[in-house]
């Protein structure tokens, strides 16, 4: 081809929307155990919610305007960032003409021993203290992100970096969400100046920085002087482009009723308008001995009622747990027969709200296959949480589930 025809070709791909919304599975390796027939979105296809989402995935995807945002909240499977990560680049590789904000991420491997998502890098040299939702009694008001790190005493500076090469991520638009007792403001280091917020919104606890040019790096300063602090809840990420926005919100160790002591939770669900909540919530819930299945229930119908008070036609997409083992002594590990127990609340919950079930614990073969993911290095030695190539793998079975699911939609 000649070189002005790839000229022509480049420029075109870029004007053009993605008028093809339906999209083809990814390839994925095949083991036995495996039940690849299973891999599916279960809903009611009377689902008004459901019928909503796909009819704006159908709409944004030929289109080329409006927004979609997914929000997809759980544990450490998705503080971990590969799944989600991995989910995301899925979807954005079949409309790369639709990228949209990069959305709300948290800067955790800014306080000490917390595990950050390769695909954004985060440097602190200060020490910061650390609130999350698991914590029986948390000193400080957290948001939707359900973590928040408390800077005191001294200037505090936090580096953020984009890492994910296949896409532009740039922001024009950068919102700290926090709070400072001492009213101290937050300021953007960029690399050629500094950056105060174009306006401050203490009702919802913003800082928002309009840009004048993108960045896909920057600087948090939080200029904290002697028995000053300030406390940083989020910091989402936004640009002036319409598209397709998959949020990622985990927490090491947390359960469905931990979301629920997040104070601006609401608050910050206004501002990423989720359009479908993919729930991943549950694997910590069904540890213990006494797990409760009606409380279990109850406390997730109130998470969905908050999401509903923002967008009373919300999707939601309930994961099942993964299949997991108990370690009860050294090197030795017994099945967790909870797994079946919260599978059956998934499938009541999406009856219950009109949303959809994934069924993960079917899918990877039923109870005791995580041992057989483990032999095949798909799972790591604890039997709970999976290796790289084991979360790339569910990110892709999910991916093609919900593809299957859209592409089933017809238009009117």
């Amino acid at each position: 081809m000649r070189k002005t025809n790839k000229i022509a070709l480049l420029v075109a791909l870029v004007l053009m929307p993605s008028i093809v919304w339906a999209q083809k599975p990814i390839e994925v390796p095949q083991y036995p155990f495996i039940k690849y027939e299973s891999n599916q979105l279960k809903f009611d296809s009377s689902s008004v919610a459901m019928q909503r989402f796909f009819k704006k995935w159908y709409q944004v995807t030929t289109s080329g305007k409006e927004d979609l945002n997914i929000v997809h909240i759980g544990g450490s499977h998705v503080q971990a960032g590969t799944l989600t990560n991995r989910i995301r680049t899925d979807i954005l590789a079949s409309y790369p003409s639709l990228v949209g904000n990069r959305g709300m991420l948290f800067p955790y491997s800014a306080a000490a021993k917390c595990n950050n998502p390769a695909d954004y890098k985060v440097h602190c040299v200060e020490k910061v203290g650390l609130t999350r939702n698991v914590y029986k009694e948390p000193q400080h008001n957290m948001g939707l992100c359900g973590i928040a790190i408390t800077a005191s005493d001294t200037t505090t500076t936090i580096q953020i970096a984009l890492n994910e090469p296949r896409f532009d991520y740039s922001t024009s638009q950068v919102v700290i969400l926090g709070e400072s007792p001492d009213n101290v403001v937050p300021f953007l280091r960029l690399e050629d100046r500094d950056a105060y917020p174009s306006y401050v919104d203490p009702l919802t606890h913003r800082y928002v920085f309009n840009l004048t040019r993108p960045t896909d790096s920057f600087d948090v300063v939080l200029p904290c002087q002697q028995s000053q602090s300030f406390t940083l809840t989020g910091v989402y990420l936004g640009n002036k482009r319409h598209g397709i926005t998959y949020h990622s919100i985990g927490v090491n160790g947390a359960a469905v009723p931990d979301y629920l002591k997040c104070s601006y939770l609401t608050s910050d669900l206004k501002m990423v308008k989720p359009d479908m909540v993919v729930f991943g919530i549950g694997i910590n819930d069904a540890s213990g001995p006494n797990f409760d299945t009606a409380l279990f229930r109850q406390n997730y119908l109130q998470l969905v009622d908050s999401i509903r008070m923002i967008n009373p036609y919300c999707a939601f997409v309930f994961i099942t747990n993964n299949d997991s083992f108990k370690k009860v002594k050294k090197h030795t590990y017994v099945v967790n027969q909870n797994g079946p127990k919260a599978r059956d609340v998934f499938y009541r919950l999406a009856a219950e709200t009109g949303g959809a079930v994934w069924d993960q614990f079917e899918i990877m073969g039923g109870l005791k296959s995580m041992e057989q993911w483990r032999l095949n290095k798909l799972a790591q030695y604890d039997r709970v949480h999976f290796t790289r190539s084991g979360y790339e793998l569910v990110g892709d079975l999910f991916y093609n589930a919900l593809c299957a699911a859209v592409n089933k939609y017809r238009p009117e």
